[in-house]
């Protein structure tokens, strides 16, 4: 694989059973990289092992006043040179080409991951340690399958001059074996400790930037309470505490180069010792000792490649562990088979959830009430076509995966399962006993089809669910609204409908020298410039640009005033015209133009009709709408 064939057509399924097992894995798909990179590293390191007898052979000419094979010797420490030149230009270029397209194949995997999981991956899984996994534990990564090549061709001429030494000179051979054995007797035991101590930097590294990130997220809030000052401290800790690990991680890689240089640098004075005695009794030559002494010296490159290695896996493997965690969720319906072909027409289909009793009719508007939030979440996910949660196909022990809302396209909750004792099930109560599994519930039907038996691009071409916390991308406005859309309605209309002519005036101010098209003013990153409000009815327009069969809104105008929020509603009847839509919401204003409204407690249908009637006849719905009290409805029931 080249680099300027990027991106792959299929980066393949990982194993994601543990960190060394993802290493591993991607180590198998570049074995043709790998092999390139071992044969000219292995070029590389036999030339370089070569210079020592070219410089032996052109001593003893010296010695011995030999013009002719003087000469000899000059070409082949030549020909020496050519092939070390050659031999280390194309083993970095091999070699960062195996690192480049290794973490090209981890990102593209990421990215598949995210996009399959959509909003329940950070209900799982914190935000700071995804941005931790797609950035610095992807070079990490990167570096440790780089370096194998380089690692393997060092070992095998290290191997191959060690003999060569015993066989030229069997005493000094024998020698510099005996030393090299007591190097590595004496490394070998640092190295699991070095490790230990670079995870636990990592570990800490991670946690910090997780608590930057989410800091970062939630400064607006954070300020509005006057709780930065308490996150700020929180991470001074966490970066003291980073920074007191990575002294002692590199207190120990430095007491593990100081072992390298201090005892091969005894072997050299205890070979130059010997050779000296060995060619004063004329058992040697000086040609002899100097090439012995040349050999030696080279080892000690080897040597530094090994501990690269053993850094490179030492922080590496954290770094694959976490990037396994991520890729080992999964949800519970993946793998499923297009099905679709059944889903012919999804506008003429009504939308029901077997689950909670709930029938939205195809083409109208209905809303529903729920008195819990993380239940409307839970409803939202599940229209969407599937539960919000995911299943951890990389961890054991009980499942007791988290609740959420599904978002960005509805993917929703799946079961969690682990490989241990038991099963659990996502927002639905708790876990099973050991041994035990219980099944997926029924999937939500879109015109009689389940979508559960289509494919997830089907589920989010005919589903799409706005979430209460919708993200908005960095870019223009016009980026921001490029969506995957029928057509039918244009981005001047959304916008209108949403009521974003303060957002876009407020865009405008924000983006200096923009005097033309608004589509052109710049969203900074995540809205953050904008209020909530402003926020909410941007992501609502880009649901109405995208048009889709079925929307699903989760509180779209839970930020904005009443005003506002009547002026929304009317729009959105005109613009959804004919169009399924379910409003999850408890305003009145939403409630009262709904053509169908439908009361939801415990996860079950309690009471439907219009919202004028559920207002009067039913008090369960009246306290949720209306904000009564527990005193209140009481008083009110005893009146009645």
């Amino acid at each position: 694989m080249l680099i300027r064939d990027l991106p792959y057509a299929d980066p393949g399924v990982p194993d994601v059973r543990s960190g060394p097992r993802l290493l591993l894995w991607l180590g198998r798909r570049q074995l043709r990289g790998q092999a390139k990179s071992l044969a000219w590293g292995t070029l590389h390191m036999a030339s370089v092992a070569s210079i020592p007898v070219a410089v032996g052979l052109a001593v003893q000419a010296v010695v011995d006043r030999s013009g002719e094979r003087l000469a000899l010797a000059a070409a082949l420490l030549a020909l020496i040179g050519v092939g070390a030149t050659v031999g280390d230009t194309m083993l970095h270029r091999t070699a960062v080409s195996n690192w480049i397209t290794a973490a090209a194949r981890v990102q593209q995997l990421l990215a598949r991951r995210t996009s399959a999981l959509g909003a329940t991956l950070t209900q799982r899984v914190a935000a700071g340690e995804v941005v931790a996994v797609s950035t610095g534990d992807i070079e990490k990564i990167g570096w440790c399958v780089e370096s194998v090549s380089r690692f393997s061709a060092g070992v095998l001429v290290a191997l191959c001059v060690c003999a060569g030494l015993i066989a030229y000179e069997p005493e000094l051979g024998l020698l510099v074996a005996a030393g090299l054995l007591l190097l590595i007797a004496v490394v070998l035991p640092m190295l699991p400790r070095a490790t230990r101590r670079a995870d636990l930097q990592r570990e800490k590294a991670g946690r910090a930037t997780e608590l930057a990130a989410d800091t970062v997220a939630g400064l607006r809030v954070l300020r509005g309470i006057g709780g930065e000052e308490l996150f700020l401290e929180r991470y001074r800790g966490a970066s003291q505490e980073v920074r007191r690990a990575a002294v002692r991680t590199a207190r120990m890689w430095a007491l593990i180069e100081a072992v390298q240089v201090a005892l091969p640098g005894l072997l050299l004075i205890a070979v130059v010792w010997h050779g000296t005695g060995l060619a004063m009794d004329g058992r040697i030559s000086v040609g002899e000792l100097t090439t012995v002494y040349g050999a030696v010296t080279f080892l000690l490159f080897p040597l530094r490649l090994v501990q690269e290695f053993a850094m490179a896996y030492s922080f590496s493997r954290p770094s694959a562990a976490r990037a396994a965690r991520v890729l080992g969720l999964r949800r519970a319906v993946e793998g499923r088979g297009d099905g679709g072909a059944a889903l012919v027409d999804p506008v003429a289909g009504d939308l029901h959830d077997p689950v909670a009793g709930l029938l939205a009719p195809a083409g109208r508007l209905t809303a529903v009430v729920c008195g819990d939030p993380d239940e409307a979440g839970r409803l939202a996910a599940r229209l969407g076509g599937h539960d919000a949660g995911v299943e951890d196909g990389g961890s054991s022990g009980d499942g007791d995966g988290g609740d959420g809302n599904g978002g960005g396209g509805g993917d929703g909750a799946a079961v969690v399962r682990g490989s241990g004792a038991g099963t659990g099930r996502a927002g639905r109560g708790g876990t099973d006993a050991p041994g035990t599994a219980r099944p997926a519930p029924p999937s939500v039907l879109l015109g009689g089809v389940p979508l559960d038996d289509v494919t997830l691009a089907r589920a989010r071409a005919a589903v799409l669910v706005q979430d209460k916390d919708p993200v908005l991308l960095s870019g223009t406005l016009r980026e921001l609204l490029d969506v995957p859309a029928s057509g039918r309605v244009p981005a001047h209309e959304a916008l209108a409908a949403a009521q974003c002519g303060d957002v876009l005036d407020a865009l405008r101010q924000g983006t200096p020298g923009l005097d033309g098209d608004p589509l052109e003013a710049r969203v900074t990153e995540r809205g953050r410039s904008l209020s909530g409000g402003q926020r909410q009815r941007l992501a609502l327009a880009r649901s109405l640009v995208t048009d889709p069969p079925v929307l699903v809104l989760d509180e779209p105008t839970s930020a904005v005033d009443s005003h506002t929020e009547a002026r929304i509603a009317d729009a959105l009847r005109h613009v959804r015209a004919g169009r399924t839509t379910v409003v999850l919401t408890s305003s009145p204003l939403l409630l009262d133009r709904a053509d169908h409204v439908v009361l939801v407690r415990d996860g079950r249908v309690a009471a439907s009709g219009s919202h004028r009637e559920l207002l009067g006849a039913d008090p369960r719905y009246r306290a949720v709408v209306t904000r009564e009290t527990d005193d209140e409805l009481a008083e009110g029931t005893t009146h009645a």
